[in-house]
């Protein structure tokens, strides 16, 4: 009997938890244990493996590919084309997810936040009293905690911006140092890097379950007026995906790479199309080379480069969807999130979508942090992953395409000329 894929378990999942939650609601139980009690412990079980996840899998994973990308040409000439494109498409694409959230405001409903249709139950004056009184003074505050005194106290206490910053300069500074000590240091990095992957899976083994848990919890407690702010919010998401994909990655093809965004649209359909069905920018990597070499015509030396550095930390998708489920989450614990703390957001999810990119559920890792920066409980991230699988779909084609922008673009500044010509 063939296996069941995951998101499809998880779809079932989500069927079966909005089912149980309306049937059981909060009272019904067996021997003085309600149902409702059972989904609270089983959620907060694999929201905590989520938890559980993040310090070393950011950390391996952001040494790992700093020092695998300084150990060659990566930083030369192209190296440094390619990283300037890749974050600032990045930068972009947070910013357009940042206004379209702030206008859509799907987070408020009918002039109310929607914690409450939500099921979102932490204590509202202790969270307003972490995240409201930040001001614009603030904004340093974010950069001197990109500097900790003391690394490990700062994982412990969850300033992920000082263990990014920090894995940064790890990674980099690993490949100056002489052999072997640089290469058992890598080794070590990149066996903790292995290890966290095949943790990552076996907690995703177990999220059909969580989303079942979470799921119903929520509709045992509020009924179907959950999914009412659920579907603005996975309207905003695909409206912001939309602009990027069909309207600022075009005009810097158009603008920098002076070709045909229609032509490269066509050249281009079958990496996007596969990257739709597997939601995976590395398993994609192979069709996405053969479509911008043979149907783009540029250079083995430009995409055999450029596309698997991007494979790795250019995911304006990503970094979009991480920046508005903060966004969401916030509005949605009825919070005026103000320039610092927006702020923030934006430099963490810049952060985090270059860093652990190349992992399972990179998302879910990335919104965690996020949250947890801006003080944040992440009880939300369960509930964004009753829409996450169709978004993730769309947010890795808009990768995908990201990349192979990127390759047309940098390949036309080394004065490749027969590109996108037939």
């Amino acid at each position: 009997m063939p296996k069941i894929k995951l998101h499809w378990q998880i779809v079932i999942a989500l069927v079966l938890a909005i089912i149980a939650g309306s049937i059981t609601g909060t009272d019904m139980g067996v021997a003085g244990f309600t149902f409702y009690n059972l989904y609270a412990f089983v959620g907060a079980l694999f929201l905590n493996a989520l938890k559980m996840l993040i310090v070393p899998l950011v950390a391996s994973s952001i040494v790992i590919g700093i020092a695998g990308m300084s150990g060659h040409h990566a930083l030369g000439r192209m190296g440094g084309k390619t990283i300037l494109y890749y974050m600032a498409t990045s930068l972009i694409a947070i910013l357009i997810g940042l206004a379209v959230v702030n206008i859509t405001t799907p987070g408020i409903v009918d002039g109310q936040p929607a914690r409450d249709m939500i099921g979102l139950s932490s204590d509202i004056e202790e969270i307003k009293s972490k995240v409201e009184d930040k001001s614009a003074g603030d904004i340093a505050e974010v950069f001197l905690r990109m500097i900790p005194p003391n690394i490990v106290y700062a994982a412990a206490d969850g300033q992920m911006l000082g263990l990014i910053f920090f894995s940064l300069l790890f990674g980099f500074f690993m490949t100056k140092i002489d052999h072997p000590g640089a290469e058992t240091i890598y080794n070590f990095w990149n066996a903790i890097y292995n290890i966290m992957m095949l943790i990552t899976d076996w907690v995703m083994k177990f999220a059909p379950i969580g989303v079942f848990a979470l799921v119903a919890k929520v509709v045992a407690s509020t009924g179907f007026d959950a999914f009412r702010p659920l579907a603005v919010f996975f309207i905003t998401v695909l409206f912001a995906l939309a602009v990027h994909f069909f309207i600022v990655l075009p005009l810097l093809l158009k603008l920098l790479g002076r070709v045909s965004p229609l032509r490269h649209y066509r050249a281009m359909a079958p990496a996007l199309l596969t990257a739709f069905s597997t939601s995976s920018s590395s398993a994609t990597l192979p069709l996405t080379l053969e479509c911008v070499e043979k149907n783009a015509g540029v250079s083995n030396r430009t995409s055999s480069f450029v596309l698997p550095l991007g494979a790795t930390i250019n995911m304006d998708g990503t970094a979009l969807y991480e920046c508005v489920a903060a966004m969401f989450i916030a509005q949605a614990y009825g919070l005026e999130l103000g320039f610092a703390v927006q702020f923030t957001i934006v430099i963490v999810a810049l952060l985090t979508s270059i860093g652990v990119a190349g992992i399972p559920a990179a998302s879910l890792v990335a919104i965690s942090i996020i949250l947890t920066t801006i003080g944040l409980p992440i009880e939300g991230v369960g509930l964004i992953l009753a829409v996450d699988r169709i978004l993730d779909m769309c947010r890795t084609t808009v990768n995908v395409f990201s990349d192979t922008c990127g390759a047309v673009i940098i390949a036309r500044s080394e004065g490749e000329e027969n590109i996108l010509k037939a």
